[in-house]
This record gives structure tokens, C-alpha cells and sequence, in this order.
């Protein structure tokens, strides 16, 4: 009931809102409606009720895959890479090259162990902190990706709404895991760890298999409100 409130008010200042751009017409949606439509958005996703929806396979041979399907390295977005711009996104008391781009320290509160890391740039030291791709590649190209354009698979190699700067450790000790063999050791994350999982599966049209719908659904019956991520 109070979910029902809470909508029911977000609707009624939607309609204020477009009555006020009805008469004082703007070149550019407002950036208020905008915000006010991503949080109905958010609250109608239910990650429960978009794994219902997400179709339930076995995994395709792993043959043909590389990391070059999905294009080799980061993307680079007005002259910084992705690498860089997740890096400056979550780290705290970040320094930054001359560059303006390049991360040399910063302090990362690790999502998947739940501690903070030290971060320096460095031959022996950038390793202790990775970006790790939330559905890893070789996993998408067993569900699906195999599937979809070469853009499109450009677009989920650099999509922020899939990666994460986490423990390099822990990254390495994911691999290629999906959720029905690896869930982050820090509980307390794993019910938006999954639920970024569902979300990235659903944008790109990837499927799960038995085992990690099955695991998946064991970690949102802990938190059966949890909504679905969104990236900028």
C-alpha cells in the first residue's frame, strides 16, 4: 500500500509538471520530469519480476569467443577511457594526472568485499583494483551475445551500468562466473549485484541458465523490493 502512495504521488506531480511545460513550452525535456520518470521507472522494475521475464537456457559453446569480439581494450569517450572514468566515478580522494584523465590514487570502497582498497597507479600495484565486467564477457557470449552486432557488443564491453571497480583479487577469483557459481563474499551487496546482473542481461537480450535463475532468485527472496540499477 505505502509503494501504491508513493507511485500515486510521483504521478500526480508528472501531471502538474506537464500541465506547467504545457504552457511554458521548453526546447529540452526538464531535467525534474526526467529524474521523476527514471523513479516510476525504478520502482515498476522489480529485479525479481524482470527475471521472470528473461529467458531460461542452456549456455552455447564457448567456441569463437575472445576478448576482441568484444572489442580489445577501452573505449575512449572525449579523450578519456572507460577504464579511467569508472576509476574517477567510484573512487574518493582521487589524484589525477596532468592528463585530466588518469587516476594515479584514490581509496575505493570495495562493493564485494565490503572494505576499502588503497589505489595506486603503478607496474605492481594498479592490479589490486580492476574494473570487472558485472556479466563477464565470455559468460554474455554463451547466453546470447554471440547473437548480437559487433556494436552492440562494443556497447556491453563499455556500458557503466556493467562494470565495477572492485578487489582485483576477488575479480580474479570471479573469472567468468555467473551467479550460480560466484556471489561477492560481502552479502550485503549481493541483492544489487544480482539485480545489476538482471538489468544488464535484459538490455542486451541475454539469457540464464536453470542453476543462476535458481541462485539469482534465493538472493532477492532476501530483498524481495529490490528495483533494478540504472546507469547515467
Amino acid at each position: 500500500m505505502r509503494k501504491r502512495r508513493v507511485v500515486a504521488f510521483f504521478v500526480l506531480a508528472i501531471v502538474f509538471l506537464l500541465s506547467v511545460f504545457a504552457s511554458n513550452p521548453a526546447p529540452v525535456e526538464s531535467p525534474v520530469k526526467q529524474e521523476i520518470n527514471d523513479v516510476l521507472a525504478a520502482q515498476s522494475e522489480l529485479a525479481s519480476d524482470v527475471l521472470d521475464s528473461l529467458e531460461v537456457k542452456g549456455r552455447a559453446p564457448k567456441t569463437g569467443y575472445s576478448r576482441g569480439q568484444f572489442t580489445d581494450g577501452w573505449a575512449t569517450i572525449d579523450g578519456c577511457d572507460v577504464r579511467n572514468r569508472i576509476l574517477s566515478a567510484q573512487l574518493m580522494q582521487i589524484e589525477i594526472d596532468e592528463d585530466e584523465c588518469s587516476v594515479l590514487a584514490g581509496v575505493l570502497d570495495d562493493p564485494y568485499s565490503g572494505n576499502q582498497q588503497v589505489f595506486i597507479r603503478g607496474e605492481m600495484t594498479s592490479s589490486k583494483v580492476q574494473i570487472d565486467h558485472v556479466v563477464a564477457l565470455s559468460d554474455a557470449w554463451q547466453k546470447g551475445a554471440q547473437e548480437i552486432t559487433d556494436l552492440e557488443r562494443l556497447a556491453f564491453a563499455n556500458d557503466s551500468l556493467n562494470l565495477l571497480a572492485v578487489n582485483g583479487p576477488l575479480n580474479q577469483q570471479k573469472g567468468d562466473s555467473d551467479a550460480a557459481s560466484w556471489l561477492p563474499p560481502n552479502t550485503s551487496f549481493r541483492c544489487q549485484y544480482v539485480a545489476r546482473q538482471i538489468a544488464v542481461k535484459a538490455k542486451y537480450h541475454l539469457w540464464v541458465t536453470d542453476a543462476e535463475q535458481a541462485s539469482m532468485r534465493r538472493v532477492l527472496n532476501n530483498c524481495p523490493e529490490q528495483v533494478l540499477p540504472y546507469a547515467e
